[in-house]
């Protein structure tokens, strides 16, 4: 269970982000500084303890019109081997001391945690209340097994989002700049086998509802196909 400590950070998360997020191919912001602010989010549990996962929903007012973005993010007490590319930025701790902050989708904690998440192995926790589940983040699988994280995983970014290479034929698309569901009820593409959706606040204080991250997996197009052949 992840230990939610109310203490200060230097520099702060939304501080780290204001720097890093200009340098993703997903923002849309314009010519002047990023204003992050935060949105929403969840966190998942580290069976071992040791990182901490958040994925933090942010939002930006700096360019043409306010974008929400999803930023997964781990929280480590020493440097990841061989993520030097993905990392945002150090900060410091009041209680646990110097922390080194991720770009989630290049840590295998994450995406293994995430996968389960999918597959309703594990609850998405609140974002800042210990050991409080988070009703608002939902979730579906279709698959017959396990989604296997054991091999390497690659996160590719893009102008609209990330894609994550879990496991042979299996695939996560991470929607980076959120869209809100028209009626609060995210629709699945064809060939997805599952899903995570959450909430966020919009400039104006209202809810937004929309997908955070879709699975694809070669059984799920297969199943597809096979809905179409019936149809």
């Amino acid at each position: 269970m992840a230990v939610i400590h109310r203490t200060a950070l230097a520099p702060t998360k939304l501080e780290l982000l204001a720097s890093w997020l200009p340098s993703r191919p997903w923002y849309r912001g314009g010519a002047g500084e990023p204003e992050p602010a935060r949105s929403g989010g969840f966190r998942l549990d580290d069976p071992q303890g040791e990182v901490g996962i958040e994925f933090i929903v942010v939002t930006d007012a700096s360019g043409p019109h306010p974008t929400a973005y999803l930023v997964p993010l781990t929280y480590r007490g020493a440097p990841l081997d061989g993520a030097e590319h993905a990392l945002v930025g150090t900060m410091e701790h009041g209680v646990l001391g110097r922390r080194w902050a991720y770009d989630g989708c290049h840590d295998p904690v994450l995406v293994d945690r995430f996968a389960a998440l999918i597959e309703g192995r594990v609850q998405a926790q609140d974002q800042n209340t210990s050991n409080t589940p988070d009703r608002e983040v939902t979730r579906s699988y279709i698959g017959e097994g396990p989604v296997s994280t054991a091999f390497t995983t690659t996160a590719t970014d893009d102008r609209d989002g990330t894609t994550l290479t879990v496991a042979p034929g299996a695939t996560i698309r991470l929607h980076r700049a959120l869209r809100p569901a028209p009626d609060g009820s995210p629709s699945l593409p064809r060939g997805a086998a599952g899903h995570v959706s959450g909430s966020w606040s919009t400039v104006d204080g209202a809810r937004a509802r929309g997908l955070f991250a879709v699975l694809h997996t070669d059984s799920g197009a297969q199943n597809d196909a096979r809905r179409g052949r019936a149809s």
